[in-house]
């Protein structure tokens, strides 16, 4: 399947838009955290180091890949609240 620029473009859009979502969900659960209903640490740890890659490959690109380091930032930020927050 070959998709055109276009489409590219808007699947690229859709995917980092989800990409938000999927991190910024971390919120309840710091929240949850915060009022003494601790969660395991690990998930969000691994998320928060998954991202922090992602940014570097993102920004460290000759031709930075824009979509990709915005859609990972929340995670590096959500991923490390959730995870200290359950400690």
């Amino acid at each position: 399947m070959h998709l055109s620029a276009k489409s590219f473009h808007y699947l690229g859009l859709v995917a980092t838009v989800a990409s938000l979502g999927m991190y910024v969900s971390y919120i309840p659960q710091i929240i949850d955290n915060l009022i003494g209903l601790k969660s395991n640490p690990t998930q969000p740890l691994a998320a928060a180091i998954n991202c922090s890659l992602w940014v570097c490959y993102g920004l460290l690109r000759e031709k930075k890949d824009w979509p990709i380091a915005i859609a990972n930032s929340p995670g590096v930020i959500f991923g490390l609240m959730a995870f200290f927050t359950a400690l």
